[in-house]
């Protein structure tokens, strides 16, 4: 009899015994980390990256992608906001994974960020206000008053104009509010930014003036040396491409289809 009862109970511990490893297994599973990618952007530069007024999320064509490229990865994407001359430092400190900010691939960011392969070819335009007859072109802003956002290749073009007085501010809306209040005589920013702001009305006091400058690609940045995640994102990219899903994301923007 003590036996049977010996063995019942060194059943029943057993029995328990599986029961608490299996639920630890499921426990231990359930605790694996998401995988995140933290994108990095300074969002005050429609239509690419900005935010409703009212909303705490993040809307554009950069947004769209950078989400669309960690799914595709297998990522779930964190946007991180911050001014733009924060975007490359916090990038090689570890803070961000990635730049997603409409920024340009030129051979000075070259030495200090990897990136991908281009997403987006863009070039720059000078905005003046509507009643502005004098300026017609760049080669008129000689000896004039620029605004421009800071860190951006439309600082670096504003500051080759000759005898120029210069202001490069934080945000892209503090120059076109510079602009609006006839502090300065224009602004040089990339051509698809005035545009949607033209578009979403400020063509009322606002015009642009003389050819697109200088056609700029945009890239992706990346860690300086990640080729491992700029492989990673290029993959995604070329994928999204393929299955036509870039092409949606692009005409939810922009309206068409870049060929």
């Amino acid at each position: 009899m003590m036996k049977k009862i010996l063995f019942l109970v060194m059943a029943v511990l057993a029995a328990a015994s599986m029961m608490i490893a299996g639920c630890g297994g499921g426990d231990k599973k359930a605790a694996e980390p998401e995988k995140v990618l933290r994108v990095g952007t300074e969002p005050t530069f429609a239509p690419f990256e900005f935010q409703k007024e009212g909303s705490k999320s993040y809307d554009g064509f950069d947004m769209d992608l950078a989400r669309a490229i960690g799914k595709q990865m297998g990522y779930k994407v964190e946007i991180v906001s911050m001014g733009f001359d924060a975007l490359i430092p916090a990038l090689n400190s570890g803070n961000i994974d990635v730049v997603a900010a409409g920024m340009s691939i030129n051979e000075e960011r070259q030495k200090a960020v990897t990136f991908s392969e281009p997403y987006y070819t863009s070039g720059l335009i000078v905005m003046v206000n509507k009643d502005n007859n004098e300026v017609k072109s760049v080669k008129d802003l000689e000896g004039k008053r620029i605004a421009c956002q800071i860190g951006t290749t439309g600082e670096k073009n504003a500051r080759n104009v000759a005898n120029a007085k210069v202001t490069a501010f934080n945000t892209n809306d503090e120059a076109v509010m510079e602009l609006k209040n006839k502090g300065v005589d224009a602004i040089i920013n990339d051509s698809p930014v005035v545009g949607y702001y033209l578009a979403q009305g400020g063509n009322n006091s606002m015009k642009t003036v003389g050819d697109i400058m200088e056609a700029e690609q945009y890239g992706l940045a990346v860690k300086k040396g990640n080729d491992k995640l700029a492989g990673e994102i290029n993959k995604a990219l070329a994928e999204l491409k393929k299955n036509g899903e870039y092409d949606k994301i692009y005409k939810t923007w922009f309206g068409e289809v870049k060929k």
